[in-house]
């Protein structure tokens, strides 16, 4: 008798060939067989009417911090994801010595946009220094799978302490840093990752910009040695500066025998050829015999931010950036009417970039404090601005000082406008999904969501792909090119992490407000419409009925 028969589903098996109706029989944790009539079982779901796929993966995630509290991955697995990859933008939270915590902690922070208290509260070291430690406090206590990278800028750290951020390294600490890596490497990491974007809190760059490409050409041969990938946030915002990264990689990846992937490869609107660009030399670098894979957003970017926080939104605004670091929030709103003026120039100076970057343009108001500025939710903070016969910046700072800085802004939709072209993108076999930054920018980026819309926007809207090939794009080819055995597919002796969805409704569902976050402050969550069921390792973990199973802890460390 199997353990569980999900009967009577569409099976997509994440091959990429067509669907196939019939029952999917799990025992022990894994798939015993799939299609044609399975026998008793002593559970059953009955899954007619909808789809039966692999469990969703999800390469580029921050889920470090949460899931020190969160076996969860709130809400990762509501969304069908069942393994996640932390560990990115050359963060991750082990190794680490006992007293560098307080400066990384900050860096993480202000990076992946944790509140202070919510990290605080969650992350308690009870693993100590070491990268293994951390992997063995996670094992048994996550209701997912993770594949967790260890961070370059901590290697760097670890070694080198404060000058990780002053200077290259001396061959002496290279040696030391790749012996260190072949260490979190055997304890259960995946890969490495690494940065040239990434800024910390007084705006240094952080320890991963500061390697000479001798330290990273070190590193990637152990990564070679081991068979472990390489994960890379590139210059996005720059295609030249993009393209000369896929030309490192390419060289790294050919040097060295390694996977590299780069991350996020997304459409802009003001630069309509930089995909072209990009794409032109992953083909030549494909071409060449190199393993290198862009990743792309399914979704728009949308930035939630108000000015009682620092946010990303700020970060090309010096006094906004600098009066939103103010802690007391007395002293903070004095500052915003004595610096009124300045503030204001830079809201509006924002405000007239044309559409390129982040942030650029006007904003919308999402939430308010006083009941008496209800009716502004929802409305375009440029059409206010002409009622009121005042500038964008004077409209957003006089509405902000009147709520005490507790206004929500939201820009939505920030690039990706172009359905057909981003559909196209996706429909590419040499990029695959990825970059959601799942677990980072708490109420900030709309960060999940990337699964359903790949259903809703590019397989029901444009006809990019078919059902089968988006599964295929979250489940097979991530499992392939990560090296995550034994699953991605729903076949015999494969692990059962497994998503049954109604194709026909999958798709981004509403934002809300949560405020079940540790500490202080608001979370926006991006909930998920047409999920089922979810499945871990065998283990049912979530239901549109029931919600998350309490108890659930059937998530596993998952290694290449």
């Amino acid at each position: 008798m199997f353990d569980l028969v999900i009967r009577n589903g569409l099976i997509v098996d994440g091959s990429g060939l067509p669907g196939r109706r019939g029952d999917v029989a799990i025992s022990d944790g894994k798939v015993v067989s799939v299609g044609g009539r399975a026998g008793e079982a002593r559970r059953e779901i009955d899954a007619t009417g909808n789809v039966v796929a692999p469990g969703f993966i999800d390469p580029h995630t921050h889920y470090d911090a949460q899931l020190c509290f969160d076996p969860y991955a709130f809400p990762a697995i509501e969304h069908g994801v069942t393994t996640v990859v932390p560990g990115n933008c050359s963060l991750s939270l082990a190794p680490l010595r006992a007293e560098q915590r307080v400066a990384f902690s900050s860096m993480f922070r202000l990076i992946e946009e944790m509140p202070e208290a919510a990290f605080d509260a969650g992350v308690d070291w009870r693993w100590g220094e070491d990268f293994g430690g951390m992997l063995d406090a996670l094992t048994g206590n996550i209701a997912l799978n993770v594949a967790p990278l260890v961070g370059h800028s901590v290697l760097r750290m670890y070694v080198m302490g404060d000058a990780a951020q002053e200077r290259p390294a001396t061959p002496e600490e290279i040696t030391a840093m790749a012996d260190l890596l072949r260490v979190c490497l055997d304890a259960g990491a995946v890969g490495l990752s690494t940065s040239f974007v990434d800024i910390d809190e007084t705006y240094r760059p952080v320890p991963s910009r500061w390697a000479s490409p001798d330290e990273l050409d070190a590193l990637a041969a152990v990564l070679g040695e081991r068979d472990r990938v390489l994960q890379i946030v590139h210059e996005f915002f720059d295609a030249d500066l993009t393209v000369a990264r896929v030309e490192q990689l390419a060289e790294l990846s050919l040097r060295h025998g390694i996977t590299t992937t780069l991350s996020p490869l997304f459409h802009s609107d003001a630069n309509h050829h930089a995909v072209t660009k990009v794409m032109a030399a992953v083909e030549a670098a494909r071409a060449s015999g190199a393993a290198v894979w862009p990743q792309v957003q399914t979704r728009p970017i949308d930035i939630s931010f108000t000015l009682d926080q620092r946010s990303l939104m700020l970060l090309t605004m010096p006094s906004w950036w600098k009066v939103a670091s103010i802690r007391d929030r007395d002293e903070k709103l004095a500052a915003v009417i004595e610096q009124r003026q300045a503030l204001v120039d830079e809201m509006n100076s924002l405000a007239r970039r044309p559409g390129a970057g982040l942030g650029a343009g006007g904003f919308v108001v999402r939430d308010v404090v006083h009941e008496r500025n209800r009716d502004l939710i929802g409305r375009n903070i440029d059409d206010i601005a002409r009622e009121r016969g005042a500038s964008h910046g004077d409209t957003v700072v006089d509405l902000a000082v009147d709520e005490g800085l507790g206004t929500w802004f939201i820009r939505e939709s920030i690039g990706h406008n172009n359905s057909e072209v981003v559909g196209e993108l996706l429909a590419n076999p040499l990029v695959h999904v990825g970059a959601s930054d799942g677990g980072a920018h708490v109420g900030s980026f709309s960060t999940f969501g990337d699964t359903g819309f790949l259903f809703s926007e590019f397989v029901r809207g444009t006809k990019s792909l078919s059902l089968e090939a988006a599964v295929k794009k979250i489940t097979l080819d991530p499992a392939t090119i990560w090296g995550l055995q034994g699953r991605g597919l729903l076949a015999p002796g494969y692990a059962a992490d497994v998503v049954v969805f109604d194709a026909d409704r999958i798709g981004r569902g509403p934002e809300v407000a949560s405020d079940d976050f540790p500490g202080e402050g608001i979370r926006w969550i991006r909930r998920q419409e047409g999920i089922d069921t979810v499945i871990v390792n065998g283990e049912i973990t979530w239901t549109a009925d029931d919600g998350y199973i309490a108890g659930a802890r059937a998530g596993a460390i998952a290694t290449r």
